[in-house]
């Protein structure tokens, strides 16, 4: 018979000033030569990180707290009092070219917005009923000046959301679950480029990236029940 492996007892430590708890994604601030680590899967906080030399050089979590990874924060449910710690994971920490830094707390189902300092501005709820993994997976911004719109991708609900920035109210949504073109399986990544088209990166079976041409802006019309949802954006060709 052979040798039992002994694997590895990765222990949570969002306090750490050397190591990582399994990181989701990655956000530059270039100017400051700055990376934002969403740490992540197994520690509950945003660590930025000196890009020269890899040291950490703060850290916080949730409304700019200092991360506690012995609060026992229970199963997420809408209308309970929001976590004072992030849920997790920790899914995508990206800076807007005015400094606010957004966090997605993905199975909490919001984003919280920072000063780069961890001084916590505000947090917004998006698809409050969504349980499992969580409404808020990915953000992108437009690229014109003001950044006027985000862009949210939502694994669990099979959605990308469109969002006014200033105000942070969803406008509008597309896509449903499914695999064929326009449809997702759980949308993981989202990125928008110069001229307005949106690229989607799905997991899980989806393995796949689609794009989404950009066609100008117009009214939406409402969905089933008022939502505000445009369905599934099927091919042209």
């Amino acid at each position: 018979a052979g040798e039992a492996i002994q694997l590895p007892v990765y222990t949570r430590d969002s306090n750490s000033m050397d190591s990582f708890g399994r990181v989701a994604k990655i956000g530059i601030d270039p100017g400051a030569n700055e990376a934002y680590f969403a740490d992540g899967y197994f520690n509950r906080r945003v660590a930025v990180v000196d890009i020269n030399t890899g040291a950490i050089k703060r850290y916080w979590g949730a409304y700019g707290n200092k991360p506690d990874d012995e609060l026992d924060l229970g199963r997420y449910s809408e209308g309970s009092d929001p976590a004072q710690q992030f849920r997790g994971p920790v899914h995508c920490s990206e800076i807007a070219d005015d400094g606010l830094v957004y966090v997605c707390d993905r199975q909490s189902d919001r984003i919280q917005i920072f000063q780069k300092d961890g001084t916590f501005v505000s947090e917004h709820f998006v698809a409050t009923k969504t349980l499992s993994q969580g409404s808020v997976w990915d953000i992108d911004f437009s690229h014109d000046p003001a950044q006027r719109f985000i862009y949210l991708t939502d694994g669990q609900n099979m959605k990308v959301y469109i969002i006014e920035r200033k105000t942070m109210e969803v406008l509008t949504a597309f896509g449903d679950g499914g695999r064929q073109p326009g449809m997702f399986f759980a949308p993981h990544s989202i990125a928008v480029d110069s001229q307005g088209n949106i690229y989607t990166g799905e997991t899980y079976e989806g393995s796949r990236v689609q794009k989404f041409v950009y066609k100008g802006m117009g009214p939406v019309p409402a969905g089933a029940e008022g939502e505000k949802s445009q369905g599934v954006l099927w091919p042209s060709r």
